[in-house]
This record gives C-alpha cells, sequence and structure tokens, in this order.
C-alpha cells in the first residue's frame, strides 16, 4: 500500500530514481570500497591547561640551558651566534604565527644559551643581581596576572595598537641610542646610569608588563573561540617572550642601584 505521508513518498521517490541509475563500474566500486566510512576527527581545542604545559616546556626549555650555559661559563663565543639564531627563530615565529615546536623550543634554547652568559657576567659585577632579577620578574608576572584575573584593567584594541606602537617606537629608540654610541659615549644616554637611563628602563618594564596583559587577553579569546591545540605552542611563545624582556629589563634597571664593590 503506499503511504499517504508525503514525506516517505518523496523519499520512496528519490530512492527509486537512486535505484534506476547506471550500474557503477568496477572501478568506481573498488574506490567505494576503499574510501573511509567515517570522517576523520576535528582537531581539539587548546584549553588553558595546553597553555600552561607548553608554557613550562618553553620557559623551562630556555632556564635549562641557561643554567647549563652559566655553569659551564661558555662565553660570548657562543653566546653571540645562539642569540643571533634565536632572533632569527623569534622573528620567523612572530611573523609566520608559527605552531611549530622545534621552532619555538629552538628558540628558548638560543637565547637561554645567552641570557645565561649574560646573567653570569652580571652575578660577577653585583654579586645576587640575578636572584633580585628572578624574583622582580615573578613578582612582575603575578602582578599583571592579577590585574588581569581580577579585571581591573583589560586590553581594548586602542590599548594594543598603543603597545605595539610603543614596542616599535622603543626597538627604534634602542638601534639609534645604539648607533648614537659609536661616536658619543653613552650615546642618547638611554642605557646609562644617569636619570634620563632610569626612566627609560622603568618604562621597557612597564612595556614588558603590557605585553603580558595582551597575552594573557589572547589566551583567552584563543579558548573561547575553540582555535585548535598546537595553538597553545604559539601562546607559550608569546608569554616566554615578554618574560624574557622583563627579565632583562629589570636585571638592568638594578644594576643601577646596586653596589659593585
Amino acid at each position: 500500500m503506499e503511504s499517504r505521508n508525503p514525506i516517505f513518498s518523496r523519499r520512496g521517490a528519490a530512492g527509486q530514481q537512486a535505484w534506476a541509475g547506471p550500474t557503477p563500474s568496477v572501478q568506481q566500486l573498488n574506490e567505494m570500497y576503499a574510501a573511509p566510512s567515517y570522517a576523520p576527527p576535528a582537531a581539539r581545542a587548546m584549553t588553558i591547561d595546553d597553555v600552561v604545559v607548553r608554557g613550562f616546556m618553553t620557559l623551562g626549555t630556555l632556564v635549562v640551558s641557561a643554567a647549563l650555559a652559566w655553569y659551564f661559563n661558555v662565553g660570548w663565543g657562543l653566546a653571540a651566534p645562539a642569540m643571533i639564531v634565536g632572533l632569527i627563530l623569534g622573528l620567523i615565529v612572530s611573523f609566520r604565527q608559527s605552531t611549530n615546536p622545534a621552532l619555538i623550543l629552538g628558540y628558548s634554547v638560543c637565547y637561554g644559551i645567552a641570557i645565561g652568559v649574560l646573567s653570569h657576567m652580571y652575578e660577577n659585577v653585583y654579586s645576587g643581581i640575578v636572584l633580585q632579577a628572578v624574583l622582580g620578574t615573578m613578582v612582575a608576572f603575578g602582578g599583571t596576572l592579577s590585574v588581569y584575573a581580577l579585571k581591573i584593567f583589560r586590553p581594548t584594541p586602542k590599548f594594543t595598537k598603543f603597545v605595539v606602537a610603543a614596542a616599535f617606537g622603543a626597538i627604534g629608540l634602542i638601534l639609534i641610542n645604539w648607533i648614537a654610541g659609536i661616536f658619543v659615549d653613552g650615546g642618547l644616554g638611554l642605557r646609562t646610569d644617569s636619570p634620563i637611563g632610569w626612566i627609560f628602563s622603568a618604562a621597557m618594564i612597564l612595556l614588558g608588563c603590557f605585553f603580558l596583559l595582551l597575552d594573557f587577553a589572547e589566551i583567552e579569546q584563543g579558548v573561547r573561540a575553540g582555535v585548535p591545540e598546537r595553538f597553545s605552542w604559539l601562546m607559550a611563545f608569546g608569554l616566554t617572550l615578554s618574560l624574557v624582556w622583563l627579565y632583562l629589563e629589570i636585571l638592568r634597571f638594578i644594576s643601577y642601584f646596586t653596589n659593585n664593590d
């Protein structure tokens, strides 16, 4: 008996049309048999835990390589090339937004070597300064995280543009100061133990905290948007980059007020 339900009627007609088609060839049958019977699973979405784990891996790699460079006192003969390679890897990751773990961990190793040698040099001149800089970096990170978590301040698009513009301006001033230092002792005075040097270093520390705020916002937005888990590597790289910036600037700032006797 023919059903009076229009849905069943249409399905029945479609089924008749489908079976009325040409008989598939042997090649078509083989392709149908070889085709997967299920869709590939979608990529797992990134979580905060993913970023934390990748962050520990990236920062831990940097700390271990820095400790080894310090312990073996490898010197600038190895640290200078490592810093150049690390800079290149960092630029590749930043501009290509790469999530390749090898590039990111390679950056950590190279910059860790440079930071280990630099820290050893500072420690020889200013005893105890490295521990102070590490503690200062931890305090800056914890304070910035608290400001973000408590929603005391959240980055806006205008704030993001300001921070990026300020970073380019700061890098430009550092380059100009370096070039001027070739002709005039101390250059513009941005990296000297002077009031202008203190102000510039304080501004660089504040800029590093601003970058941490942007990192936290980017992580939160990524988790909410459900970006693939592999992007946790890129988030961890951003955090590591900001912490390296903070540590080096805090190290320099403390040296201005530390007795080297």
